[in-house]
C-alpha cells in the first residue's frame, strides 16, 4: 500500500496465488528446507577443508593460480573472463598480493554461509552472499555447479520468509522484525532507545 493526499492506496498488482503459496506459505517451508540444506552443505564443504590448508590460510598460493589462470589471455580462442573490467580488478588484486587475505576471505567465508544456511539463520541475507559469490566465480570463468547455486540462491531469496522457518529464522524473523515492520525486540528497545535521544531545541544558554 501507499501514502498518496494522506490517504492509504492499495498497489494495483499483487502476487500471484502459486508465488504467495510457494514463497510465502510455511506449509511449504520444507520444499526450501531440502534446497538451504542442499547450497549450505555445498559451501560447507567448499569452505572447511580450505581453513586447514596453508595454500588458503597462509600463503593464498591457490586463490593465485585460480585468478592467473582466468586473467590469462590466450593466443588462440576465447579468454575466461569476457569483460575487461573484471579483467582488470582481478589483476590489480593479483598486482598488489591481495590474494594472501582474501584467500582466508574465501574460506572463512564459505564455512560461516554454509553454516548459516544449514542451521537458518538470516537465510535471504546468506543466500545473496552466495549467490553474489557464484556470481564472482562464474565471472573469472569457473562454470561448476555455480549455475545450480545462483538459481537455487534466487529461490532461497524469494522465500526469505518462510525459507529458514525449519531454522533459526522461525524464532529471529519475527524477534527482529524488518525495517519497516519492526519486531518483539525493536518495540521493547524503542521506550529505551528514545531516553537517549537528544531532544530539540534544549534549555536556552
Amino acid at each position: 500500500m501507499t501514502q498518496e493526499n494522506g490517504r492509504t492506496r492499495t498497489a494495483p498488482y499483487t502476487d500471484p496465488p502459486f508465488a504467495r503459496t510457494l514463497f510465502a506459505n510455511p506449509e511449504y517451508a520444507w520444499i526450501w528446507l531440502v534446497v538451504r540444506l542442499y547450497v549450505g552443505w555445498q559451501w560447507l564443504d567448499a569452505g572447511w577443508h580450505k581453513l586447514s590448508d596453508p595454500k588458503w590460510m597462509e600463503t593464498g598460493t591457490t586463490l593465485k593460480g585460480f585468478w592467473e589462470r582466468a586473467v590469462a589471455i590466450p593466443q588462440q580462442g576465447r579468454p575466461l573472463i569476457a569483460y575487461d573490467w573484471y579483467r582488470g580488478g582481478l589483476e590489480f588484486l593479483l598486482n598488489g598480493g591481495h590474494y594472501t587475505w582474501f584467500a582466508k576471505l574465501v574460506a572463512v567465508g564459505e564455512t560461516l554461509l554454509g553454516v548459516a544456511l544449514i542451521v537458518g539463520i538470516f537465510v535471504g541475507i546468506s543466500a545473496v552472499v552466495g549467490g553474489f559469490m557464484n556470481w564472482n566465480f562464474m565471472m573469472a570463468g569457473s562454470a561448476s555447479t555455480n549455475p545450480v547455486m545462483l538459481v537455487l540462491s534466487f529461490g532461497l531469496v524469494l522465500a526469505w520468509k518462510t525459507a529458514g522457518y525449519w531454522g533459526v529464522d522461525r524464532w529471529l524473523l519475527p524477534a527482529l522484525g524488518t525495517p519497516w515492520q519492526p519486531g518483539a525486540v525493536p518495540r521493547l528497545l524503542k521506550p529505551v532507545i528514545a531516553r537517549f535521544r537528544p531532544r530539540r531545541g534544549g534549555p536556552a544558554g
